[in-house]
């Protein structure tokens, strides 16, 4: 294990409960095969990034698990489902305790983060001890924490994370740096966020499932008429 380098924690909950939110516009096993391609989108972009050392995903679901290793990440098994905050908090732990350097923490649905995304985090970090917050497009949530040493920062998710995050880093007394990247700020979580992503055509597993599958189509008439794909 390369303890001087970076590594990612990507907390990914049991892929058969997952996107709630979306259960107005989508069945229970169409939640569950987006999930797992923006999963896919979200390793792949990882796996490419050279800035990283190694990628943690902490999960119990076995197909989680499965696609974890194609990509060559390491898996935390979860005895129990702790929810975004626990899961990341157990990788930060586990990544402190055997004296990695750093850590990056990323949600399993933003499909259009970029290994230049991760780059840019890890280009704006400072000097240990240090954190770097990447918000959501509407800056309530954090889609991103870069933390040096892993557990720098006390992590917590949830609405408003982002405000809580820049407070607690400074109650450490740290300055955190604030990145604002595109392929960061969009997690896919409600019905507007589905309409914001299919707005724009993208490269990703997620869009080819959402156009492929025709959701995207059969859905256009409850989400703005911009967000259906040709």
């Amino acid at each position: 294990m390369n303890r001087s380098g970076w590594w990612v924690v990507v907390p990914v909950k049991d892929l058969q409960r997952s996107k709630q939110r979306l259960a107005g516009v989508l069945s229970a096993k169409e939640r569950q095969e987006l999930s797992f391609a923006m999963l896919q989108d979200v390793l792949s972009a990882l796996a490419a990034s050279a800035g990283l050392a190694g990628i943690l995903v902490v999960t119990r679901d076995p197909v989680a698990r499965r696609l974890a290793a194609r990509y060559g990440a390491r898996v935390l098994v979860e005895g129990e489902n702790r929810g975004h905050t626990g899961a990341s908090s157990l990788g930060a732990r586990a990544l402190a305790h055997q004296g990695v350097a750093g850590m990056v923490q990323v949600p399993a649905d933003i499909p259009l983060v970029t290994p230049e995304d991760i780059g840019a985090l890890l280009h704006a970090h400072g000097e240990a001890p240090a954190v770097t917050l990447a918000p959501s497009g509407d800056e309530r949530g954090t889609n991103a924490v870069a933390c040096s040493p892993p557990d720098a920062l006390p992590l917590r998710f949830g609405d408003d994370s982002f405000c809580r995050h820049l407070r607690r880093a400074r109650a450490y007394g740290i300055e955190p740096q604030i990145v604002q990247r595109p392929g960061l700020a969009l997690d896919v979580d409600t019905p507007d966020d589905l309409a914001a992503f299919l707005a724009t055509p993208s490269a990703t597993c997620a869009y080819a499932y959402l156009a492929e599958s025709g959701i995207a189509r059969r859905i256009s008439h409850v989400m703005p008429a911009q967000s259906a794909p040709p």
